[in-house]
């Protein structure tokens, strides 16, 4: 998944519009959105996807940069970074132009999720 969006000290977003099938990969495993734990807050590295849904499918998905409790009523929060902190700030490091799109491709390759036991 490509990152769209790079905004330093609030959210790295990615999209992903032609997979709508993707999108309980990456919340829950089959989890409906209304099952999700709503515990979770808007801190710093957490996860989430965007409430509204897209024309044909498809999701978003964010990486909050720093706490930011106006997004509680725009995105589900499904998780948080456990590992990678550090990938997470030099991804919010990269040039960016006007509209926080990434001046050179930056991508996710792999995830590991982990279900809080």
């Amino acid at each position: 998944m490509q990152f769209t969006r790079v905004i330093k000290n609030f959210v790295i977003q990615g999209s992903k519009i032609e997979s709508p099938e993707a999108t309980e990969d990456w919340t829950s495993r089959g989890k409906h959105y209304s099952q999700l734990d709503t515990s979770l807050k808007h801190e710093a590295f957490m996860l989430g996807t965007s409430k509204a849904t897209h024309e044909g499918g498809g999701f978003d998905l964010f990486i909050t940069t720093a706490p930011i409790p106006d997004l509680n009523d725009k995105i589900n929060v499904f998780g948080r970074v456990i590992k990678g902190e550090d990938v997470v700030q030099e991804i919010e490091e990269v040039d960016t132009d006007d509209h926080y799109r990434p001046k050179t491709p930056v991508q996710i390759n792999e995830v590991t999720l982990k279900h809080k036991t």
